[in-house]
């Protein structure tokens, strides 16, 4: 169905499993083959009217065998959910810098492994006593799960949820065990999320239902980079209007930052990288300056500081480094300065500071997912950039297919992509 005057983006839409198609289609063929596979299960009993599935899936995952090797595209296992899990298709799932630093042995997890944490899909089916979603729903994982139970969940601020994976490094489900097989062999989960698999299993505290019209190949962005550099500014730093700012690092994260600064009002937004192909997309999202310490002999923390006469009110690390850490904290003002941590530090490394330079009156501080809660705030989220209060666009400067994840990742390393989004 093709109206006069349409244009070419209009002609089409998505199907139930995120398949473009023609508008007027109600189904893809996979589709229509999946909707006989689940009436040939129903009738078999492998899926009943709850959504629940019996069945082993097999599909596309892309699996980490050795440190510091590329990815291998492999056929996996997906098992079906068990008791208060959630069996997700994947539509969309973006590269993240987190993901690279297991890659290269600086977050330390086992291998196989299958990574990815940034991404949005659909409910494929469901486990026994899952109530929040259901087949069909749009959802995105949660590698920060929101139990709402625990004492961090039931704490006003706190985010940083007990049943989280981060902390313990589990590479299973709450359950205990890997819904992945490759090979033969068990592949381990990545932060309760693997989302390099077409198909993915996880724990019901860790997936929110969305917006049944968000765009998944933009709002996968919400899963982590973009709620993480925001909510670092406006939820954790509190960034206020007319303040001075700096964000070290440029990346999705940090123009995510930038972002959040311009949002709360700050009057003036200062990035810093060393890499200059970024600073225009940085001052096309907010930044009001970019600066480069390659260019100076002195540190870059009193380039800051002479640069804005010791008037820094916030600063932000984005980048995962101990010496911009440092100097993410020493350039904003002693005696009011708040400077956060957003940037994941690589693990085994400790960092020494005189305690006079929080004496005085600095704030140091961070938090994981932006500071926000999970499941409470990510819907709200995707809200907000349905209703154009945020534009992810800017943010998103390569779209790939998932067979080309190792490129994407060459493009992370070489510092040419800000987000690179893979289409499953």
């Amino acid at each position: 169905m093709e109206g006069k005057g349409l244009k070419k983006w209009q002609k089409y839409t998505l199907c139930p499993q995120g398949t473009h198609i023609p508008m007027g289609q109600m189904a893809c063929h996979r589709c229509k083959e999946n909707v006989m596979s689940s009436q040939r299960e129903a009738r078999a009993g492998g899926r009943t009217a709850k959504g629940l599935s019996k069945k082993v899936i097999k599909c596309k995952a892309a699996v980490l065998w050795e440190l510091n090797k590329p990815f291998s595209i492999e056929e996996v296992e997906v098992a079906p959910p068990k008791a208060n899990e959630v069996r997700i298709k994947i539509i969309a799932t973006g590269i993240c810098r987190s993901d690279d630093h297991v890659v290269a042995g600086l977050l330390a997890y086992p291998v196989p492994i299958i990574l990815g944490h940034e991404a949005a899909g659909i409910v494929e089916s469901v486990g026994e006593g899952v109530t929040s979603v259901k087949p069909g729903d749009k959802v995105i994982p949660l590698f920060t799960p929101q139990c709402r139970q625990c004492t961090v969940c039931k704490h006003p601020v706190g985010n940083l949820c007990k049943g989280n994976a981060l902390n313990h490094r589990d590479v299973t489900l709450k359950e205990g065990t890997t819904r992945f097989t490759c090979r033969g062999k068990p592949i381990n989960h990545f932060l309760s999320t693997s989302t390099f698999s077409e198909y993915t299993v996880v724990d019901e505290i860790s997936v929110v239902k969305i917006d049944s019209s968000a765009p998944l190949e933009k709002v996968c962005l919400v899963g982590c980079g973009f709620s993480t550099g925001y909510g670092s500014a406006v939820k954790v730093a509190k960034v206020t209007p007319g303040s001075t700012c700096v964000v070290f690092g440029l990346g999705g994260v940090g123009l995510s930052v930038v972002i959040g600064c311009k949002a709360a009002g700050a009057s003036r937004i200062i990035g810093v990288d060393i890499n200059k192909d970024k600073f225009a997309k940085a001052k096309e999202v907010g930044a009001t300056e970019c600066v480069n310490p390659l260019d100076y002999k002195k540190p870059i923390q009193d380039v800051l500081i002479e640069m804005t006469d010791n008037t820094i009110d916030f600063s932000f690390e984005v980048i995962g480094r101990l010496d911009t850490v440092t100097a993410a904290l020493l350039s904003c003002n002693d005696a009011y300065g708040v400077c956060v941590i957003v940037g994941v530090p690589p693990g085994s490394q400790t960092i020494s500071i005189d305690p006079l330079l929080l004496l005085t009156g600095r704030t140091w501080k961070g938090a994981v997912f932006g500071g926000f809660k999970s499941k409470d705030d990510v819907p709200k989220i995707v809200s907000d950039v349905l209703s154009k209060k945020f534009n992810l666009d800017p943010l998103i400067t390569h779209v790939y297919n998932f067979d080309k994840i190792n490129e994407g990742f060459d493009l992370l390393r070489s510092g040419k992509s800000i987000r690179t989004v893979l289409k499953m």
